[in-house]
């Protein structure tokens, strides 16, 4: 696959977001506002964008992940196009991500634009966090072309991005939009058209589960946070948490879902019927061979060793923002 045109409808901060990934990966962008401006506040907010990109930039090379050279001429592989402009910038690019604001109404709006100008095969991608793409493919011309791109802020900086394909999205366009996202240095994972992907869906039950331990006065705000950054965070960096299932023993995530379902909350905690049936055959994870991935005593030894390595890269750093903070 060739390199694509890239480009961004919607010039706000997932835009702006995607446009400084792209150029970070030295990569030209087209980040493109649809809105109708007039020309003092396109001047606005063309002046904000470079702005914004340069700032970003300079942040990255105070934090030693750019050199100087790239901090400087980054942010040029950025063109802004304005409304009068889209059509054109539209026209030229081969995968368009979708980033305007997360309504239906802005997105039928700028996706029935889009419509009227992009090429007939080019990969349009909505970004959105919340929305799934079969709500939105049929706002799109062609729509066996559409799909979601789910970027986590800040795009430019978390590697991660989700792709949720419709039942309509033909294969290319998917093996095409992961092909991209790739070359643009960033890892992506496919996720079926579910509410909530795979990362807002869990980190939802985290944020909730949070704030409802200070609301049963379990725990301080800060010492929950304190037993995610130096614990849970760590752990489910080095190993995923699929992997940490295995690796602990899907009785152990039985046992404490049955207990924590039986003290806190039936329904919240119950554990799924995936882990009832492992249970009842015997599939326990690593320990039997069989869990929710396949192990043999190889590959677990191997994984568990580069996992421990991880481990302790991510608590050398944390312990080291421990120690400024404490002096």
């Amino acid at each position: 696959m060739n390199a694509p045109s890239v480009a961004a409808f919607g010039a706000g901060r997932m835009g702006r977001g995607i446009a400084a990934a792209y150029a970070l990966a030295g990569q030209s962008f087209t980040l493109i506002d649809l809105r109708p401006r007039t020309n003092e506040a396109w001047d606005t907010l063309r002046a904000e964008v470079r702005d914004e990109l340069r700032d970003i930039f300079s942040r990255l090379l105070a934090l030693g992940c750019v050199d100087q050279t790239t901090a400087q001429t980054a942010p040029d592989l950025v063109t802004l196009a304005n409304r009068a402009g889209a059509p054109a910038a539209l026209a030229a690019a081969s995968l368009l991500f979708e980033a305007v604001p997360e309504t239906l109404q802005a997105k039928r709006e700028a996706l029935e634009f889009v419509g009227l100008h992009a090429a007939p095969d080019a990969i349009i991608a909505s970004s959105s966090s919340t929305m799934l793409a079969s709500e939105l493919a049929g706002l799109v011309a062609h729509p066996e072309r559409f799909l979601n791109t789910h970027w986590l802020n800040p795009a430019y900086l978390i590697p991660l991005v989700e792709v949720s394909p419709h039942a309509g999205t033909s294969a290319a366009v998917l093996d095409n939009t992961l092909a991209a996202l790739k070359a643009a240095g960033k890892v992506p994972v496919v996720c079926n058209d579910k509410p909530g992907y795979i990362v807002p869906r869990l980190q939802t039950l985290v944020m909730n589960e949070a704030a409802r331990m200070i609301e049963e006065g379990t725990a301080t705000a800060a010492d929950i946070d304190k037993a995610i950054r130096y614990g849970f965070g760590p752990r489910y960096a080095a190993m995923g948490v699929v992997e940490f299932i295995d690796f602990g023993g899907l009785d152990i995530l039985y046992h404490a879902s049955r207990y924590l379902s039986s003290r806190l909350d039936p329904a919240r905690y119950a554990a799924p019927r995936i882990i009832n049936d492992k249970m009842q055959a015997g599939e326990l994870g690593v320990k039997t061979g069989q869990g929710l991935y396949a192990w043999d005593a190889q590959q677990a030894q191997r994984f568990q060793r580069d996992a421990l390595a991880r481990m302790v890269r991510i608590l050398e750093i944390n312990m080291q923002d421990q120690d400024v903070q404490t002096t």
